[in-house]
């Protein structure tokens, strides 16, 4: 990153949005004495331009070495101040394009008209604009700040799914479906252990896990061995990888340091007496009856994500039986080739998306950016008999915390 031009592409564009959003801060603190303004300007520019100088020295500061917790929280304000004045801008530009036009007509059939005034009130509409801008984009940062107390407030979602074609003996089957732990990211131990407490509460009578254990590097796990070692089940505990798994978004001095890491996060599947599913199925009985249970590598229908999965091998073997669970970590697998090719799976699990870790989820009501990307998000979608659910995940990457989108351990109860 020392030589990335793009790395200060970013920082000239926040310049540029701090000069135009300074301009609108300069309107609002018109009416304030010398010194107030003084006070303003100051603590403006002071946080702006300690936000583009940080980036400018990343490379040279050492930052990797810092405490996790710092990086991640200072990295999620620059962030969140970058989005803020984006927002606080589309109100600007709102502002600047009226005013453009009402120029233009002025100079073109109202000579000398007064257009800045409100009846008798004489309020800028500039002034207005240029206040629910900032308010937009501080409520924004505001939003996001908060949202880091939610990033360890696990959320129970209780469902209950029936199937017609589901043996008897398994009707009643407990199963707890987390998925994104995402270890890498953890900074407070004691609140990840509430989680599994959780988890152990609901006596699940099988666990299934969807992938994404760690932001890249097996290592990521060794302080949390323990913690998720707890997890157990009488019918087991099962696995699959996502995208963050393979090391993909880090670099390797070598293909073999890559290939050796995969391993090793094989090995802590093993040790945490999880049964990782790499392309390929598993039969659960009871009563002498049969289901079985299906897990791929990370299959993506987007082009920016890895297709390791390979469904055809998970599922040799699995049509000889009546009732079909898939674990598969990206969402989009569902509509690209479950539907059309596997009609008889019956329930797929995922995650992947986090929800994006932000948005609106009211009775009713359920929005999040990141459904402009993916059309299955959060939550239980069906087509015919067949049935997709999508955790929102149990730990978090990129933004330490959770806005709208908490964390979530899914316990579902087959019928």
């Amino acid at each position: 990153m020392r030589n990335s031009g793009f790395r200060w592409i970013i920082i000239v564009l926040m310049l540029l949005l701090d000069l135009y959003v300074f301009q609108a801060v300069k309107l609002v603190s018109h009416d304030l004495s010398q010194k107030g303004k003084l006070i303003v300007y100051v603590i403006y520019w002071t946080i702006s331009v300690a936000a583009a100088g940080l980036l400018a020295l990343l490379p040279y500061i050492s930052y990797d070495s810092w405490p996790r917790a710092v990086r991640s929280y200072l990295f999620a304000t620059i962030v969140g101040l970058f989005f803020a004045k984006i927002i606080a801008v589309v109100f600007f530009l709102v502002d600047d394009i009226r005013r453009l036009i009402q120029w233009a007509s002025t100079k073109l059939f109202f000579q000398n008209t007064e257009g800045e005034t409100i009846g008798n009130e004489r309020i800028s509409r500039s002034v207005f604009l240029s206040w629910v801008g900032l308010i937009a984009g501080g409520g924004l940062f505001s939003t996001l700040v908060y949202g880091f107390s939610n990033k360890y407030n696990y959320h129970i979602k209780k469902i209950k799914l029936g199937f017609d074609n589901l043996p008897e003996a398994f009707k009643g089957l407990k199963i707890v479906h987390i998925s994104d732990i995402h270890s890498g990211s953890f900074t407070d131990k004691k609140s990840v252990e509430k989680g599994i407490d959780l988890i152990i509460k609901h006596s699940p009578d099988v666990v299934l896990f969807t992938g994404d254990l760690v932001n890249d590097r097996a290592t990521e796990m060794q302080e949390y061995m323990d913690v998720f070692s707890r997890i157990k089940a009488p019918l087991g505990v099962y696995s699959t990888f996502g995208n963050h798994d393979y090391g993909d978004y880090v670099r390797w001095d070598s293909r073999q340091d890559k290939a050796a890491n995969l391993e090793q996060l094989k090995r802590v599947h093993e040790e945490l007496g999880w049964r990782l599913l790499m392309n390929e199925h598993v039969v659960l009985e009871r009563s002498n009856q049969q289901i079985s249970i299906l897990g791929i590598e990370n299959w993506s229908a987007k082009g920016s994500f890895p297709k390791y999965g390979k469904m055809e091998q998970a599922y040799q073997g699995a049509e000889n039986y009546p009732f079909k669970i898939l674990m598969s970590h990206d969402p989009s697998h569902w509509e690209a080739e479950v539907i059309p090719k596997y009609p008889d799976v019956d329930l797929m699990l995922s995650g992947h998306t986090h929800g994006m870790q932000f948005g609106v989820e009211i009775p009713g009501f359920k929005w999040s950016p990141v459904q402009y990307v993916y059309k299955q998000w959060a939550g239980l979608y069906e087509s015919g008999t067949q049935k997709l659910y999508v955790n929102r995940g149990f730990g978090f990457i990129g933004y330490p915390g959770r806005v709208g989108i908490l964390p979530e351990i899914t316990v579902i109860e087959l019928a």
